[in-house]
């Protein structure tokens, strides 16, 4: 492992103090950060995401912030490929890649790899999306069903995004996605990893940062920025996988006049609180994580002092 460049993975569900720890880590080591979020990706989706502002970024820059528009996809293979580019980059010139963010899918297509599913077929594609605008996507999920079962058990009859991939990789190659999943080799990442896990000691602490952040985004203007992007980019809708990401989606039905800012509110912070609960969920499943209570005093202090600890054991 000593023979590997070092990086580090600096994980954790929303609002436990990330960023602000990851800034600490650049004042004082030679780290480079890429951001490890799938909304961060997209430009102007700065309140709904939190985005770090224009000073933070100065002071500390982050690789993979404002690389698509809202309309365009991005996908875990997307961020596998430009991750591991970054990180070559900044090892070869003497540098720590730090990688930070709470979307574990894409930490876990760095750690395990991809298996070579076929990428996307714009044709096929049209022609699932037809299908289901006349029959609705639980038909295409019963089809699914006849094609890759396992994967169908996994998935609800309305998961529009995950029923398409599985459908198009049964029809592009004959064989169901679960098969093809299972027979993926592991590709060890070429690196000496230390993973951290921000991990909260009082749930209710952290549900209670959720609520103020939203809030917090109210305040900002978060309708308002969902409202422009729509303006912006006609062709945007809830399919979007831009507008699913949690904030928009509310913001986007309060925008239609499904519901008033009140019931706004409610769903966002539900929606943000298990998103929240996926996360742990995730960084549980992960034994090589080293757990740091992200409420404790002096977080980004507690993280640093963890972070030179190991690299002087390098």
């Amino acid at each position: 492992m000593k023979q590997l460049p070092p990086a580090i993975f600096l994980m954790g569900p929303t609002a436990s103090g990330k960023t602000a720890a990851a800034v600490e880590l650049v004042q004082h080591l030679p780290v480079e950060i890429i951001s490890v979020d799938s909304a961060l990706v997209y430009r102007g989706m700065d309140i709904g995401t939190a985005k770090p502002d224009a000073a933070t970024l100065r002071l500390a820059p982050h690789h993979l912030i404002d690389v698509r528009d809202p309309p365009d996809a991005y996908s875990a293979a997307d961020f596998h490929d430009d991750a591991l580019t970054l990180m070559q980059d900044i090892s070869a010139h003497g540098k720590i890649p730090l990688l930070v963010g709470g979307t574990m899918l894409y930490f876990k297509a760095l750690k395990e790899g991809l298996s070579d599913l076929p990428s996307a077929d714009p044709q096929l594609r049209a022609e699932l999306e037809a299908e289901a605008a006349a029959s609705g996507w639980p038909a295409l999920h019963a089809r699914l069903a006849q094609l890759d079962p396992e994967t169908a058990a996994r998935l609800k009859p309305n998961d529009s995004q995950r029923i398409q991939r599985a459908l198009e990789v049964c029809l592009a190659t004959g064989e169901a996605m679960s098969a093809l999943l299972k027979e993926q080799q592991a590709r060890p990442l070429p690196w000496n990893v230390l993973s951290l896990a921000l991990l909260p000691s009082d749930r209710a602490v952290l549900h209670q940062r959720i609520a103020d952040r939203f809030e917090a985004m109210l305040q900002q203007g978060v309708i308002d920025e969902v409202a422009d992007l729509r303006r912006r980019y006609p062709e945007l809708s809830l399919n979007t996988p831009s507008m699913r990401a949690v904030g928009y989606r509310q913001s986007w039905e309060y925008l239609d006049g499904q519901y008033d800012l009140a019931i706004l509110r409610d769903k966002g912070i539900a929606a943000t609180r298990q998103l929240a609960k996926r996360q742990l969920t995730w960084l549980r499943s992960m034994p090589e994580n080293t757990g740091i209570d992200c409420l404790q005093p002096q977080l980004a202090q507690q993280v640093l002092n963890h972070c030179k600890g190991w690299i002087d054991q390098l």
